[in-house]
């Protein structure tokens, strides 16, 4: 499961990607202090933002796939 972020007028940037239910993998400048991923089996994901600021407003992706 990949969650990319774009801001307006910008590129799709990955913030968080997980290979596992269990294991998640922030990039540089995000992490589960700002952006809660659960993961509650492979078929269900929820994200959180949390203390939203004005930089958070974008549109965000989810994709995922099986194997």
């Amino acid at each position: 499961m990949f969650l990319y972020q774009q801001h307006p007028r910008n590129g799709l940037k990955l913030i968080v990607s997980s290979t596992s239910w269990k294991d998640k993998s922030y990039e540089d400048g995000y992490s589960e202090a700002k952006l809660e991923v659960h993961r509650e089996n492979t078929s269900y994901a929820l994200m959180t933002i949390k203390n939203l600021t004005a930089k958070d407003e974008a549109t965000y992706f989810c994709a995922a796939g099986s194997h």
